[in-house]
């Protein structure tokens, strides 16, 4: 756990939260700003950055846990599916940076949308698809 990180402070009990399920290696708590009732934060215990930081058996506490709560939202609320959001660098989006889950209820008519699909340039596909494969067979 680092001193400054907002989410290392609520794991420590030092900002109160609205937790909802917590294990030895994982902690989640109500989004304090929810798109919907039930939002919901999955985060490893352990300070990590994002996912590229983020070991792979803690990646697989953290969406054990997020079935988990995905799960408990459907039975208990009144959402009818859920996205499973994990945003990674500034770009992406990421705010606090501490690797986190969101578990987002959804409700017919809640106004969200999917992003937009797009359409790779001739070879562009081909192309994208040689780099990422040389990439995972090289390391």
């Amino acid at each position: 756990m680092t001193d400054e990180c907002i989410f290392c402070k609520i794991i420590r009990g030092d900002i109160p939260c609205k937790k909802v399920y917590e294990d030895d290696n994982v902690f989640a708590f109500l989004d304090i700003s929810p798109n919907n009732p039930g939002h919901t934060l999955v985060i490893p215990k352990k300070h990590y950055t994002d996912i590229v930081d983020l070991p792979e058996e803690d990646a697989k506490n953290m969406i054990t846990v997020a079935k988990k709560i995905s799960t408990a939202i459907l039975e208990s609320t009144e959402a009818s599916g859920v996205n499973l959001i994990m945003n990674n660098k500034a770009v992406a989006g990421q705010i606090v940076f501490h690797a986190h889950m969101h578990v987002i209820p959804r409700i017919p008519n809640d106004g969200y949308q999917h992003w937009p699909g797009g359409q790779y340039a001739e070879g562009e596909a081909e192309s994208v698809q040689e780099k990422i494969v040389s990439f995972l067979e090289n390391h």
